[in-house]
């Protein structure tokens, strides 16, 4: 297998999805010209597909994510950046209401294959208004798939995944992650949606997280097992909604204890609603009180 960044990763799957079908396009702003993208993801794309299938926008995420809605619908499939997570409030009713209800009030007649890219932006400071993630709002939308991979190989085969089926997607990145290594499988290869992957086993506790934390737990299960004999068994959703409720439930029932570990708010959250369900469906395997990990209440600062 080959090492890739996660930039890169999601670069190649891009470029091999949109040689494999032509109503892929790129839509947002600056991804092609001398910007390349503001994270390099589209770099040389636009030299490659030409401008009418990576498309630079003005600066308006209402725009990018109305236009991309409306393209999904009459048969094309838009990759719409939006550049940093906060952002994706200015584009709430073109995700939240359109987007994600399309197929509903059709009856399934009209479809919406689109897959809008954010960045989260939380361990770099620039103030409250591009630092922070907007994932709790962004889950409370019935209709959206919402997927937020950790590793190179999951971002290359989760964006093939949503780039082969035919329902709106939001697709999480974090800013830190694009310099990470890792190996990717050769070949065409997916990541099944909705499917958590257990990265480590274990009998004491199980942690569940997403998204840049995972590394935090590897090396927090690391240092339990080293120092203290504990046995983490650790959960990455991968996907965020639908979530994988079997494979949490199979752990939680097998070690007795639940931390929910996400870098957005504590309270209203991922882990809020992964607490709800497990309390709801396997309370009487648990030896303690679930714990959420999490951010304060606050917004970022503008200094660190």
């Amino acid at each position: 297998m080959p090492k890739m960044k996660y930039v890169e990763a999601l670069r190649e799957v891009l470029r091999q999805e949109m040689k494999r079908d032509e109503k892929i396009f790129l839509i947002g702003e600056a991804l092609g010209g001398g910007q390349q993208g503001i994270f390099r993801v589209t770099q040389g794309l636009q030299e490659e597909f030409g401008p009418e299938r990576v498309i630079d926008t003005p600066i308006s995420e209402a725009c990018i994510a109305g236009a991309a809605t409306g393209a999904a619908i009459f048969g094309r499939r838009p990759v719409a950046e939006i550049m940093f997570g906060n952002l994706m409030s200015l584009c709430a009713d073109e995700f939240h209401n359109q987007a994600a209800k399309f197929h509903y009030i059709t009856d399934g007649m009209i479809k919406v294959p689109m897959v809008l890219r954010c960045v989260n932006w939380t361990r770099l400071v620039s103030g409250p208004h591009h630092c922070g993630t907007m994932d709790a709002m962004i889950l409370n939308t019935p209709g959206m798939i919402v997927v937020a991979p950790a590793t190179p190989a999951d971002a290359m085969g989760l964006m093939k995944a949503a780039l082969r089926q035919d329902n709106p997607v939001i697709f999480i990145e974090h800013s830190n992650l694009y310099s990470v290594s890792g190996d990717v499988p050769d070949g065409d290869f997916t990541v099944p949606l909705s499917r958590a992957n257990t990265v480590r086993q274990g009998s004491d506790a199980t942690v569940v997280t997403y998204s840049i934390p995972l590394y935090d737990c590897i090396a927090a299960a690391d240092k339990l097992q080293a120092e203290d004999e504990i046995s983490v068994e650790l959960i990455d959703l991968r996907t965020v909604s639908p979530y994988d409720k079997d494979t949490i439930l199979a752990s939680v029932k097998k070690t007795g204890r639940l931390i929910v570990v996400y870098e957005g708010y504590r309270s209203f959250g991922a882990g809020a609603e992964i607490s709800a369900m497990v309390a709801e469906e396997a309370i009487d395997y648990l030896e303690g009180p679930v714990i959420r990990v999490a951010q304060p209440d606050v917004p970022l600062p503008a200094t660190g």
